[in-house]
């Protein structure tokens, strides 16, 4: 790890104006990634703004017109426990319970969570090339170990996978992340935040330079009836997703009303296919139909050597999730999805 400065941001505009302009300033709040990537040497930092005294950007807000506010500094642990996540949003719950061990959820900040980088084992090993590290050196995954790689959206300089559970779920719930900068405050849609990597697989994200993320803004419809999150990985503890989907439906007389469907550990950002959303409406929740669903959503989808089986993986996730999400108490340990 290189030496660096470390400061205190005292509150958004000072940390704003830290940041603006200083590549070498970087933000840390729980410091559960950004302390790993200084250690392996894949980021280098000459001062760490520390953004934990900043008030008001750990509460849970609800909006006098429907929805809540979820703020950047809450950890992951408060959020997916408090009664008004598990109530009403209980799809991100079980998002976020799925993802790290206690030990991080229990640091790790909402904010930092949009923010994390991929564990491409390419990415972290500065020894190979890695157009995300080093553009223009070139893509190891893509000839080399590539089984937790991309099978959608992926490009010729990049085949590495955004790891968040959270933000799948996120993204199913079509959130709104609030964001401030030199120019002032903006939003941007959840579906537009995260990239695909294209031409220039070292921007994870649309942040421009300077800017801070304070919130994210969930709609009133939180899918508390119908909801599901599946994680498929190869072990049951710590560990990233080779397939994860996010599922919340409206039902009514045994009709699907509105579909969300978001899938995690396949693309360099949560995948959603609004065409297939839309097939389902108005047809009956069957497992004919969500499958017909899911080859839409991986309609294009590519494997490699080593990770063609996600393909096959998905769908089976995808049909699965959404059958469970047809009764949400399938999911307690131990219950069997009517599949």
């Amino acid at each position: 790890m290189n030496n660096f400065s470390y400061t205190k941001a005292t509150d958004v505009e000072d940390a704003v104006s830290l940041i603006n302009g200083h590549d070498g300033y970087k933000v840390i709040a729980g410091g559960t990634n950004i302390v790993d990537l200084m250690k392996y040497f894949v980021t280098q930092a000459d001062t760490l703004v520390d953004i934990n005294q900043i008030s008001g950007l750990s509460d849970i807000t609800e909006i006098p017109d429907g929805g809540i506010t979820i703020g950047a500094l809450l950890n992951n642990a408060e959020t997916a426990y408090h009664p008004i996540i598990e109530q009403q949003y209980p799809l991100l719950s079980k998002g976020i319970l799925a993802g790290a061990s206690a030990q991080i959820r229990n640091m790790a900040t909402n904010g930092g969570n949009l923010l994390q980088r991929t564990r491409c084992y390419y990415f972290y090993d500065v020894n190979t090339p890695c157009n995300k590290r080093e553009p223009g050196s070139g893509c190891s995954a893509i000839t080399g170990y590539n089984r937790i790689h991309a099978i959608l959206g992926h490009s010729e300089n990049c085949i590495a996978v955004f790891p968040s559970d959270m933000c799948v779920a996120l993204a199913a719930l079509d959130a709104v992340v609030h964001i401030s900068g030199p120019d002032g405050e903006r939003t941007l849609e959840f579906a537009d935040f995260h990239r695909l990597p294209g031409d220039t697989p070292e921007f994870d994200n649309n942040l421009k330079n300077g800017e801070l993320i304070t919130g994210i803004e969930l709609p009133e419809k939180g899918f508390a009836e119908n909801y599901s999150y599946l994680k498929l990985r190869d072990r049951a503890s710590y560990s990233f997703a080779l397939v994860s989907v996010a599922t919340g439906l409206t039902l009514e007389n045994g009709k699907i009303k509105e579909a969300r469907i978001a899938l995690g550990g396949v693309a360099h950002k949560p995948w959603r296919v609004k065409e297939a959303e839309d097939f389902l409406v108005d047809r009956e929740a069957t497992k004919e139909n969500f499958s017909a669903a899911a080859d839409m959503i991986l309609n294009g989808a590519v494997g490699f050597e080593h990770n063609s089986f996600k393909i096959d993986l998905a769908k089976k996730a995808i049909v699965r999730n959404c059958m469970m999400a047809l009764d949400p108490k399938s999911q307690r340990p131990g219950a069997k999805p009517s599949l």
